[in-house]
């Protein structure tokens, strides 16, 4: 990593500091389903979209979009996640306190001890971290893992990009839907792809507290997608090619 100032400027930008940015007192501060489910419907009532539109554009259904608006269900990652892609939010713009506005990365941005954005989702509670930054690429939390058992395959969250887990405290279980279970104790790490499906879960007495960082999907994995999707429709564009709308054979230009 290196440090770089303004081109033809000397004087280092002073840091961000969450407290200069609304925070107020010591605790976390804590997003609650109600003020998150406002945030939704203003975002997509802001683009004209019925809940029908959202879901189709993000892959959430109808009546957990409509539930987490009206504040009575908590999302997992891969739900926030997806709608925040289809309603063009980050998660700044998600998780950022009430009144705060998000920056860039102009200067270092500060989150001091417990005044992250805390958020209880499904199986974990998210204290987002460095939520002043806009269009980051990568979302820092530090997390509770609530989940004692995979109840079956909609406890795993596929997402796109990278993530990586380091545990605080107490043990856990990384599950995924290929089968392979990790278990990961204090201090150890974990790196993976974020599309295979994943699910975590406290093996320890006390719930398990990591450092957890997602990615946004880098370019190499966009140009890898890319191709194999092109490849895929290669074939299928000859054989529309090859043949006449009466589903007949063309028979090959002469040179």
């Amino acid at each position: 990593m290196s440090s770089r100032t303004g081109r033809g400027s000397t004087a280092q930008k002073k840091p961000v500091d969450a407290r200069e940015s609304g925070h107020a007192g010591d605790a976390a501060h804590s997003l609650d389903r109600e003020t998150f489910g406002r945030r939704l419907r203003t975002a997509r009532k802001g683009f004209g979209w019925t809940l029908q539109q959202l879901s189709a554009l993000s892959g959430v259904s109808v009546p957990t979009i409509s539930r987490a608006e009206r504040g009575q269900l908590a999302l997992g990652y891969e739900n926030f996640a997806a709608l925040g892609r289809a309603l063009q939010m980050d998660m700044n713009a998600m998780f950022a306190g009430e009144g705060v506005k998000t920056t860039g990365l102009e200067a270092p941005v500060v989150t001091r001890a417990g005044e992250g954005m805390v958020y209880r989702g499904l199986s974990f509670a998210y204290e987002f971290l460095g939520t002043t930054a806009a269009g980051k690429l990568m979302s820092p939390v530090v997390g509770t893992v609530h989940a004692r058992r995979i109840a079956g395959p909609e406890d795993f969250a596929r997402h796109e990009g990278e993530e990586f887990a380091y545990v605080l405290s107490g043990t856990i279980e990384v599950h995924f839907e290929t089968g392979e279970v990790v278990r990961l104790g204090r201090g150890d790490s974990l790196y993976f792809d974020s599309r295979i499906g994943h699910a975590y879960v406290s093996t320890s007495r006390q719930l398990a507290r990591i450092v957890g960082v997602t990615s946004t999907e880098s370019r190499f994995m966009r140009t890898a997608r890319a191709g194999e999707a092109g490849a895929a429709a290669a074939p299928r564009k000859r054989a529309a090619v090859a043949r006449r709308p009466d589903g007949t054979q063309r028979a090959p230009a002469r040179r």
